[in-house]
């Protein structure tokens, strides 16, 4: 079954091309041109990835993020300013797993694309669960239970939360954790883990600031306490 990508941009010529390049590697393609567009394409379909503007009419693609996530894990890229930092680290605030700057090549878009669809189908084929005192994380349905309520995770939160509890009391430092979950080649920086630590524990914990499972090795980096 071929997966499905919205794109949500209001530059016709920018959705054209990203549209154009991800048909011939034999997806489906929606787009959207504003943000309550997206909003109602996201509602109606399931997809498997989304490619999200930042700046669009009607809503903006932080909005458009953030209400996503109240319903689905679905992996978000944002596609922001070039040389902007507070967008990027604004959207991995709102729930996005990635973001990519414009201009950028469309091969960097395809293999941002492709790097989270083998982590999605690799956490598919290794069924598994964990489970330490009141949390549950299920790595076949990728889903999360505290007290047998189920937490919304984004994708990326998910794999840092599944890497740190499958080795409980392993320390990991920021970089390890970019390059496991990120990749090698990602061009993001350590703030982004630190990004999703702090919205993991804000989802996970009672009291974030006194966190339970996610815990920090001052000086060293973060780890998951059993």
């Amino acid at each position: 079954m071929s997966k499905k990508a919205l794109i949500v941009d209001d530059e016709k010529s920018i959705v054209k091309g990203i549209r154009y390049s991800l048909e011939q590697d034999g997806m489906e393609v929606d787009c959207a041109y504003d943000g309550e567009e997206a909003l109602s394409l996201a509602a109606e379909k399931s997809y498997d990835i989304i490619l999200l503007d930042v700046m669009l009419p009607k809503l903006s693609g932080f909005e458009v993020c953030q209400q996503i996530r109240e319903a689905s894990s679905v992996p978000i890229i944002m596609i922001t300013a070039k040389g902007d930092d507070m967008d990027k680290i604004l959207g991995l605030e709102y729930g996005a797993d990635d973001y990519i700057t414009k201009p950028f090549n469309i091969l960097e878009v395809k293999a941002r694309i492709k790097a989270i669809m083998r982590r999605t189908d690799h956490k598919e084929e290794s069924p598994g669960v964990l489970t330490y005192g009141a949390l549950t994380l299920n790595e076949e349905y990728r889903r999360v239970y505290v007290d047998n309520r189920e937490i919304n995770l984004t994708g990326r939160e998910f794999e840092v939360l599944e890497l740190l509890a499958k080795t409980p009391g392993k320390v990991y430092s920021r970089e390890e954790l970019l390059r496991s979950i990120w990749g090698s080649d990602y061009p993001g920086d350590v703030r982004t883990v630190d990004v999703h630590v702090r919205r993991l524990r804000e989802k996970l914990e009672t009291n974030p600031s006194e966190p339970v499972y996610v815990r920090t090795k001052w000086g060293t980096g973060y780890y998951f306490q059993s």
